[in-house]
């Protein structure tokens, strides 16, 4: 019995080893980095099959003509220099470039960068709060909920919200080395100027990423209060007495600032100015102030019950305009009450100030008092700012644990749990970006009254093949919005695609009463006229489409077509032959060409175009007839 005793402690003791071992070896940094990288790897994954949507990943990467042109010198001037997407963002210009650059136009590499960076930012979180805290185990928790919270799936499989990610990557960078310099300058060592820089250069790139950032300086003095512990007392006591005491005094604080603060105004009147030009901002004859400052408080709330229980997530939040009065009533109250209580428990719970703070002050440039895009709020907009919300709920939940009366275990397996349910339900949340229809038919199951999600869903249906049930998408959209071009010009699409000409005519007419002069609603308004073989009034549109835009090269392609009917045929070859050189890769425009070339007498031009042609449509067997037809073999 003796001998069987101690056999049993050996056991035991051995046992005991290795679980300390084991512990120690997943508190280890490096460790516990690569495990957030596995597990947000494997629960994102899917996102490699999503596609392109037709919402903005056009305008940013698909059918955008200098992104897809990749990295050049003009290209990379034209990305300083645009305001292309109603924004100032270079950096984000450059980084889809240099996907087309490596992956073509193709969906999988970009939303595979897109995870790339999230799995940064996701470890950059960790090292941050590591550093600032020196709490390994919290800041660990932290990251994965950042990490798995399903408010960013939004960011990472939306290939045009690269900006999101790549802001937060040096927003992230930023803060690392202001922590680094804090660091260094107490030991007053002569790093601490190098990190300061560096900490600026890295602001500058986020700000050349998204002008979100543009609140960082506020953030930076929130990370002075807690956990960075830099201000002796809420009121900033007199510089004398803070001096004493070994803290900076709040005119240093605020001086090392300056720079930052600096680039924030001008990354903020350049963003202000870019938009307004583009038309982007609202006006407040459009959205009246009461209105934008209604949502704001709502918008608070929803964010915050979002992150909660992130149960109704959707692409877009349709924006009701006004909100019921009592819903505004407890937004207010809850807004304000938590910003009452930060204040009281400052010195108490710091972590609850900095973490409410840093939730509200980072979503104010997006809030909407500044109204831009049609949207009450967006999943995208709360990447950054949710991270105050998950440190009031990881340290709050660390002062629970280490009360007597609260079990370990327990808070624990909760936390946990919340891991868990958050990756169930970012899986899920990824099945509704594939694509529009996708993505669309969710939105509107989950949202009342959104005019957006229709529009795009009724574009998907007629791409696809479905004109009547693109149709009832874009009647719903226009009991909507009545006046609305867009939906108007698709609403005559859909019924040119049905050849229901009149009624395309009528609704293309209607469009250029609200929008006159668009040239694509010009050119298509003229190929129903064309299709009416009203060729006169046909011209006189795609003459004026020309005219608001030379370089549209279907709208030559169309005025060739409406001069070719006309036997016009030199004019017709001349405007054949503009849309072939814009639009190179286009079969159908170099057959058009060869059609006029042969009405010209001239074969061997004709065939050298159809040739050209079937190279990009191989197997075209109209267009090997026209060349056998010519007496020249296809390849010839």
């Amino acid at each position: 019995m003796k001998v069987g005793k101690q056999i049993s402690g050996k056991n035991q003791a051995g046992a005991a080893g290795w679980r300390a071992q084991a512990a120690d070896l997943f508190a280890r940094p490096l460790i516990i980095a690569l495990l957030l990288v596995v597990v947000t790897l494997f629960v994102y994954w899917p996102v490699r099959q999503c596609g392109f949507l037709g919402y903005d990943d056009p305008l940013y990467f698909s059918e955008n003509a200098q992104v897809q042109n990749g990295l050049t010198a003009g290209n990379f001037g034209w990305a300083f220099t645009t305001g292309a997407a109603a924004n100032w963002h270079p950096l984000t210009w450059l980084s889809l470039m240099l996907d087309a650059e490596i992956f073509g136009n193709h969906p999988e590499g970009p939303h595979l960068v897109n995870l790339l960076f999230h799995l940064a930012n996701t470890v950059w979180v960790f090292a941050l709060f590591r550093r600032l805290t020196g709490a390994t185990g919290r800041s660990a928790m932290l990251a994965a909920l950042f990490a798995l919270h399903p408010l960013h799936v939004e960011s990472v499989a939306w290939i045009a919200e690269r900006k999101d990610l790549l802001c937060a990557f040096f927003v992230l960078l930023t803060m690392l080395a202001y922590g680094r310099y804090v660091g260094f300058s107490k030991v007053q060592s002569p790093k601490s100027k190098v990190s300061y820089f560096l900490s600026l250069v890295f602001f500058a790139l986020a700000l050349m990423s998204k002008p979100m950032a543009v609140t960082l300086p506020f953030l930076l003095l929130l990370l002075d209060w807690w956990p960075l512990n830099r201000i002796s007392n809420f009121k900033f006591q007199i510089s004398i007495a803070a001096s004493a005491h070994g803290f900076p005094t709040p005119k240093f604080l605020l001086r090392e600032k300056i720079p930052f603060f600096g680039l924030s105004v001008a990354a903020s009147l350049v963003t202000f100015l870019v938009q307004q030009n583009s038309a982007a901002v609202a006006t407040l004859t459009t959205l009246p102030l009461s209105a934008r400052m209604e949502n704001a408080f709502v918008s608070y709330l929803r964010y915050s019950a979002k992150t909660v229980w992130p149960a109704t997530l959707a692409n877009p939040y349709p924006h009701p305009g006004h909100w019921p009065a009592a819903l505004v009533i407890v937004s207010v109250l809850f807004f304000a009450g938590l910003g009452v209580a930060a204040f009281w428990w400052a010195r108490k719970f710091p972590f609850f100030f900095t973490g409410w703070f840093w939730f509200a002050g980072m979503l104010v440039p997006v809030i909407g008092l500044v109204q831009v895009g049609t949207q009450a709020m967006a999943d995208r907009y709360a990447y950054l700012p949710v991270i105050g919300w998950l440190i009031i709920f990881v340290w709050g939940l660390a002062q629970l644990a280490a009360r007597k009366h609260f079990s370990k275990m327990l808070v624990a397996t909760a936390a946990l749990a919340m891991l868990a349910a958050c990756a169930i339900k970012t899986r899920a949340q990824l099945a509704f970006w594939q694509n529009d229809r996708t993505l669309f038919s969710h939105a509107l199951a989950v949202t009342k009254n959104n005019y957006t999600a229709s529009l795009n869903l009724g574009t998907w249906l007629a791409k696809n093949g479905q004109p009547e049930a693109a149709l009832a998408q874009y009647r719903a959209a226009l009991g909507m919005n009545p006046t609305d071009p867009l939906v108007l010009y698709d609403l005559g699409n859909a019924f040119a695609s049905l050849g229901k000409l009149d009624e395309a005519v009528e609704n293309y007419r209607r469009a250029l009463q609200t929008a006159p002069g668009r040239p694509n609603i010009l050119n298509n308004l003229g190929c129903a006229l064309l299709g009416q073989n009203q060729l006169p009034e046909a011209i006189t549109n795609f003459e004026a489409a020309l005219q608001a835009q030379p370089d549209f090269a279907y709208a030559h392609n169309s005025l060739g077509t409406a001069l070719f009917k006309q036997g016009r045929f030199d004019a017709a070859a001349e405007h054949f032959y503009a849309a072939v050189k814009l639009a190179p890769d286009n079969p159908q425009f170099g057959v058009n060409l060869g059609d006029a070339l042969v009405r010209l007498g001239r074969p061997q031009a004709a065939a050298e175009c159809y040739r050209r042609a079937l190279q990009l449509d191989p197997g075209n067997q109209e267009i090997a007839a026209k060349i056998n037809a010519l007496g020249t073999r296809p390849g010839n």
